[in-house]
């Protein structure tokens, strides 16, 4: 009777090591299948996304350029600015100064006039 035991559990034995042997045949195959499909799906994803980056890579030195420019900019109108700021001060300071010159002119011409008027009517009278 133990000789029948025996002879069911090798029996088992060898099916289960054939079907675990078929199992790591299949087992391989689709490895291989999924690695060929990965390799053939990823290489071109991975050159695009090279390209992509290249792309991106190619914008932002764009926008960095372009926002130099625009600080440069920015710091020309700032000094623009300053410029005309100083230039009206000048024509301030120099109207101020007109003014002045003008109104002591006339107070010059108002008492050289009326010293002159004063002294031709007093030579008259006397």
């Amino acid at each position: 009777m133990n000789t029948i035991w025996v002879g069911i559990i090798v029996s088992a034995v060898v099916v289960l090591t054939g079907v675990l042997v078929l199992l790591i045949i299949e087992l391989r195959k689709t490895v291989r299948s999924l690695r060929d499909t990965i390799e053939n799906s990823l290489n071109p994803t991975l050159g695009e996304v090279q390209e992509t980056l290249k792309s991106i890579r190619n914008i932002t030195d764009n926008v960095t350029d372009i926002t130099s420019d625009v600080k440069t900019l920015s710091g020309n109108v700032r000094d623009a600015g300053q410029n005309i700021k100083h230039v009206g001060s000048l024509i301030e300071n120099i109207t101020s100064a007109t003014a002045v010159t003008a109104s002591g002119l006339k107070a010059g011409i108002s008492a050289a006039m009326g010293v002159i008027l004063k002294n031709l009517f007093s030579r008259k009278g006397g």
